[in-house]
């Protein structure tokens, strides 16, 4: 404890030059802290775009699209024929197509662009809601049979799609020019994907769009959730013999939501490993100033350790208390750079939720907390060896005579 209390003292006098000194490892750790934490915001907030909370869905689609619905600008789309296949192979409990078309929407002389989903009839419009969790926050959803109804996605009734008001159940809106009247609105998804989406019952999106009959995606409700590879792996052989295509040379997808999170989260985790090694730059400088700064003190003080010798001081003591000095030094800017990472990560996951429209709750890392803040003191410490030596080897005769 007296280590600690005489570098505390000792950094309070020199004033300036400490809090410079402190600027290069707060930055670096503030950056760590905050990017870190923005990184765990980041993934749940595209976890969550994912739409469906069910682990066991399996999704297929055609590859080559780049913009756009899934499935879409491919040059062999996926087809009612493959869905009919896919239904009958024996490790598959149901299995229903989707369809994803762009179009204009216009309400209160407002014209937008967006997407509009289809629902299918009888057990596939079950399995969807199902696998949707969808439930109406005002009205209700559509019913089988129902033409010239929409429902919409969450976003509508609160005006965040550009419209300047919201749109409620009973409204008429105008979809590629026909007049839909809105239903329903769905209960909040927190993805900007299905919140954003228009629902309408399959005739009335094909009369709209003619489509035929193609496909954007498949979902695939496995007849075994415990084996969803085995069932990936039938799709996909079932799939290379309808397209003709081998292995390798798939022009189709099969993923479930592990694999396609194991994949965001791949890509997260190395840009979030890329930008904390820049931020760390700033901690190795940070780390230069203590050596500076201590080997200055070190110099600064030549008298005093020649009297603490004098009177009986040990190397080691005189080793400790620049080594706890520099350690200290380091702590410090530690902690003011975690204060204001945590500040900075814990608005700017409210930041991606405005962006993004979901309701991902920041949260205060204290294993991240802890790290930082024995890691700031150990790289104080460690940049403070060579002075603490330095002051420990001081001839005391001569450090009183300097």
């Amino acid at each position: 404890m007296n280590y600690f209390i005489l570098a505390y003292r000792n950094l309070k006098r020199k004033g300036l030059r400490s809090y410079l000194t402190l600027l290069g490892i707060c930055i670096g750790i503030l950056a760590v802290v905050a990017l870190i934490t923005l990184g765990s915001g980041l993934k749940l907030a595209v976890s969550s775009q994912f739409g469906v909370s069910s682990t066991e869905l399996i999704t297929v689609e055609a590859s080559g699209g780049y913009m756009g619905p899934p499935g879409s600008e491919v040059i062999n789309p996926l087809t009612q024929n493959d869905l009919e296949e896919i239904k009958k192979l024996s490790s598959v409990k149901m299995a229903t197509g989707r369809v994803i078309e762009s179009g204009k929407l216009e309400f209160n002389d407002i014209v937008i662009f967006g997407y509009a989903s289809n629902i299918p009839d009888g057990e596939d419009r079950d399995f969807v809601y199902e696998q949707l969790e969808a439930k109406a926050v005002a009205g209700r959803l559509l019913d089988d049979g129902e033409t010239g109804k929409v429902f919409l996605g969450y976003n509508f009734y609160v005006d965040k799609v550009g419209l300047e008001k919201k749109v409620v159940p009973g409204n008429k809106v105008i979809l590629q020019g026909r007049t839909f009247e809105v239903v329903g609105i769905l209960e909040k998804k927190g993805s900007f994907i299905y919140d954003n989406l228009v629902y309408m019952n399959e005739d009335d999106l094909q009369n709209l769009f003619n489509y035929g009959d193609t496909l954007n995606y498949i979902d695939v409700l496995p007849a075994d959730k415990d084996d969803i590879e085995k069932t990936k792996e039938d799709i996909e052989k079932l799939l290379r013999r309808l397209r003709d295509v081998k292995v390798g040379g798939e022009d189709f997808t099969v993923s479930t939501p592990e694999s396609s999170m194991a994949q965001v989260n791949s890509m997260l985790n190395a840009i979030q490993a890329f930008v904390i090694i820049i931020a760390s730059i700033s901690i190795f400088i940070g780390a230069i100033g203590i050596i500076n700064t201590m080997g200055t003190s070190v110099l600064e003080r030549k008298r005093e350790i020649g009297i603490m010798k004098a009177i009986g001081a040990k190397n080691s003591q005189i080793f400790m208390q620049f080594f706890v000095e520099s350690g200290f030094l380091g702590l410090i800017g530690g902690g003011i750079g975690v204060v204001f990472g945590i500040i900075i990560g814990y608005f700017g996951v409210l930041g991606i939720n405005n962006f993004v429209g979901t309701d991902v709750q920041p949260k205060i890392n204290f294993l991240l907390i802890f790290f930082s803040l024995l890691g700031s003191f150990i790289i104080g410490a460690a940049a403070g060896i060579f002075p603490a030596m330095k002051a420990a080897k001081q001839n005391p005769v001569e450090a009183l005579r300097g």
